[in-house]
């Protein structure tokens, strides 16, 4: 299954990089936002979609970060392709699939996520 997502940043008041981490109660887990590539549809424009419904953020598409390869947890070979995105309006709305959104400093966004190649990808561009 192929998926696609974004890394969300903005600048704190402080100057240091925030992004969005994602909390999805089905799985009790904190992520980045991301989802299915739908037929039809290119890898960007599922990265921009999937982020807008999952955080409610309409988001400028910046550079790609690469994809990461992983198996989930009903046994499912994947790959998420992410882009850095930066924020350009709209507000976050609890719902079913995600109930909670954090700005993080990218310390404590490593610290919160739960899996590791999320980990990884936010490291190594940061």
């Amino acid at each position: 299954m192929r998926a696609a997502g974004g890394v969300v940043v903005r600048r704190s008041r402080s100057g240091e990089n925030e992004i969005v981490v994602i909390h999805r109660p089905e799985y009790d887990d904190w992520t980045l936002p991301k989802g299915k590539i739908e037929p039809d549809e290119s890898p960007e424009d599922c990265a921009l979609r999937e982020v807008r419904e999952e955080t409610g953020l309409r988001c400028k598409l910046g550079r790609p970060l690469g994809c990461t390869a992983y198996v989930d947890r009903r046994g499912r070979d994947k790959i998420a392709c992410y882009w850095i995105m930066e924020p350009r309006g709209g507000r976050f709305k609890p719902g079913v699939e995600v109930d909670r959104l954090l700005w993080l400093p990218v310390e404590d966004a490593v610290k919160r996520l739960t899996y590791r190649h999320d980990k990884l990808l936010v490291q190594q561009e940061f």
